[in-house]
């Protein structure tokens, strides 16, 4: 059964439903899992698939975290997780969890006060990592207590760098199999209080290794799985890593919540996050502009096009697909195939809006004339109900 938020009602960022002629194409169905609530968000088979993110503030200092989990916010993040290493962390809690605009995680290692700490202030849930907390497993029972009187969740949250000292020596490193039978180990122990409003995670910085202790998971387990590849590196690097395991396991289905980890801002790893979330049709998509790679074909800056269009859109709320293209080979099929496209060559552009070519005009006008256009397709789409959420922009 899923347990029921308390606290303050979370700000609803998912996936906004659609009309029912509209019919959006998945590689797989999601894989049953059981079904949970964090905060005002569902996780599960049942909800859309949600993107997290971590704050980089100290959470001592309320301000400065509340303040970026509002940027979180506003770029699309639907639950936040704050680490809680001390004590001044844990007196914050409560305000935080308070003022949140997301559902709060508590983050806690080591001590399993902070447990219980958190359940105190109200967070939405506790992600708990048993392989470095001390004496976890015999507090388990008031811990699945706390959590059940509260009403929330719990994420066992297994990383590779912090594996059970019992299970490395079993393995002898963090195989995808000493990471599953971590998990589902302390799963057992909750269990036995009768508690399983629990989501898993099973993180490793290696995604093949990751993938593979997924799939072994969603085999063994019917509890929704939160995806993650630890420690994935800088920007460029994480974001690889990251979609391709991502993509591997939310194409057949497996996964309900991701938490895109880069050595950046945590705006950008829900604007990744997002964007894989999008490219899989698991989320209604935004602003998209297709644009070309360029060539010894073209005819006109398409670099410089593509940048410029995206920065006069940036912001448009409807799913709206714009192609920006160079030649005269795959430009007019393209530019005809989006809601809005220019097909440039020899000076100018042809416009095409919904597959028409509407207007040519000169090159230096294109930019303007694809802004003005996308205004007047944006505006009829609102009034037809047609907006999406948060908007994302990618060239591909």
């Amino acid at each position: 059964m899923a347990a029921v938020a308390t606290g303050p009602v979370a700000v609803g960022l998912g996936m906004p439903s659609l009309p029912a002629d509209r019919v959006v194409p998945v590689l797989a169905p999601r894989r049953k899992t059981r079904q949970l609530m964090v905060g005002g968000v569902g996780v599960g088979s049942d909800h859309p698939v949600s993107v997290q993110s971590m704050t980089t503030t100290v959470t001592a200092d309320v301000n400065k975290t509340l303040q970026q989990i509002a940027e979180l916010t506003a770029a699309g993040c639907q639950i936040v997780r704050v680490a809680v290493p001390t004590n001044d962390d844990a007196d914050a809690l409560k305000a935080i969890a308070k003022k949140s605009q997301l559902p709060v995680i508590a983050d806690i290692h080591f001590q399993p006060k902070y447990v219980f700490a958190a359940i105190d202030a109200g967070c939405a849930a506790v992600r708990v990592n048993p392989g470095n907390i001390r004496e976890f497993d015999g507090n388990v029972g008031a811990i699945a207590k706390a959590a059940m009187d509260a009403g929330i969740g719990i994420r066992i949250g297994v990383n590779a760098g912090s594996l059970d000292k019992r299970l490395l020596a079993k393995y002898g490193k963090a195989t995808p199999e000493a990471l599953v039978e971590s998990a589902l180990w302390e799963c057992s122990l909750f269990e036995e209080h009768g508690y399983r409003d629990i989501k898993i995670s099973v993180k490793h910085n290696d995604p093949v290794i990751m993938v593979r202790a997924y799939e072994l998971l969603a085999e063994q387990c019917e509890y929704p799985l939160h995806l993650g590849v630890t420690e994935a590196g800088p920007a460029f690097q994480g974001t690889i890593k990251s979609a391709v395991a991502f993509g591997s396991l939310l194409s057949r289905g497996i996964g309900d919540t991701i938490r895109v980890s880069l050595s950046a801002p945590p705006v950008e790893e829900v604007k990744v996050g997002l964007q894989i979330l999008e490219s899989l049709n698991l989320r209604e998509r935004g602003l998209e502009i297709v644009s070309c790679p360029s060539c010894g074909r073209a005819q006109v800056d398409v670099y410089k096009l593509a940048e410029e269009v995206t920065a006069g859109l940036e912001g448009m709320d409807v799913p709206l697909r714009v192609a920006v293209m160079g030649c005269v080979v795959n430009g007019p099929g393209e530019a005809r195939e989006a809601d809005l496209g220019v097909a440039s060559g020899n000076g100018k552009g042809q416009i095409f809006v919904k597959g028409e070519v509407i207007k040519s005009v000169p090159e230096h006008l294109i930019v303007e004339t694809l802004i003005e256009e996308a205004m007047k397709l944006a505006e009829t789409m609102r009034a037809d109900g047609a907006v999406s959420g948060a908007p994302s922009v990618s060239l591909v």
